[in-house]
């Protein structure tokens, strides 16, 4: 496998994801040491409020932002799966995409990606009957979409012309065919653990699976959750890496 290019490796993070009073996440720590923005958009978490407080902060940082839909299920975070047809997705999508490009517009910031969040992120990840209706939203916004590498996410994007953006997670484990395994509560993460897992990534391409098993990987991205503890840590020892 080709070895990564370390300057063309962006660093992405999930934020937006308060509601109301409640705040939930790192977003004021990582903003200034990330790329690009996954931003909540109300289904999952976040609020009009919080849309537009993470849009409005991410123009100051000079963060591209992207659309991050989630599953309607606010007391789960998005982490539970539902059973779903291909138009329900697409709706639900759509509506949320909608919602944020309605506060990028307001600052004149263009939508730069489309990312699933949690769950809907696996189910998509494994039915291209699903992703197809994630990337007919993409196609009509004309922006990529990011996703799991080699999974349906980039066969189906690829396969409609959309652009795919392969992910790398460092707060993450993975399973022995190659998905995340997500937990439902956050946990901290040792910073130097991620930074070696970045560092293998990009010279190597591969990644070691929770069995001991070595697998290739492409990617263009490095993910960090904002819900992890020392998200800010995490995201300073990724960025020594790929600086």
């Amino acid at each position: 496998m080709a070895t990564q290019r370390r300057e063309s490796v962006t660093v992405n993070s999930d934020l937006g994801e308060a509601f109301g009073l409640h705040t939930f996440g790192n977003d004021s720590a990582l903003m200034g040491l990330i790329d690009i923005a996954n931003v909540a958009c109300g289904f999952h978490a976040g609020d009009p409020g919080v849309m537009e407080e993470t849009v409005s902060f991410a123009k100051q940082q000079g963060v591209r932002v992207g659309a991050h839909p989630g599953l309607p299920d606010l007391v789960g975070f998005g982490r539970r799966e539902m059973k779903l047809t291909p138009e329900e997705v697409e709706n639900l999508i759509r509506y949320q995409v909608g919602a944020l490009n309605g506060f990028l517009a307001k600052y004149g910031i263009p939508l730069n990606h489309i990312k699933p969040h949690g769950s809907l992120y696996g189910m998509l990840a494994r039915d291209e009957g699903l992703m197809l209706s994630a990337v007919r939203v993409a196609q009509d916004y004309q922006v990529p979409v990011f996703g799991i590498p080699g999974s349906a996410h980039q066969r189906v994007a690829e396969r409609e012309g959309v652009r795919f953006v392969g992910e790398l997670y460092v707060d993450l484990d993975y399973n022995d065919d190659g998905g995340l395994i997500i937990l439902r509560q956050p946990h901290a993460t040792d910073p130097e653990r991620a930074a070696e897992k970045a560092q293998r990534a990009i010279e190597d391409g591969t990644i070691v699976t929770v069995g001991g098993h070595e697998l290739p990987i492409e990617f263009d991205s490095i993910c960090i959750h904002s819900d992890t503890p020392n998200a800010a840590d995490v995201a300073v020892a990724v960025r020594a890496v790929i600086a």
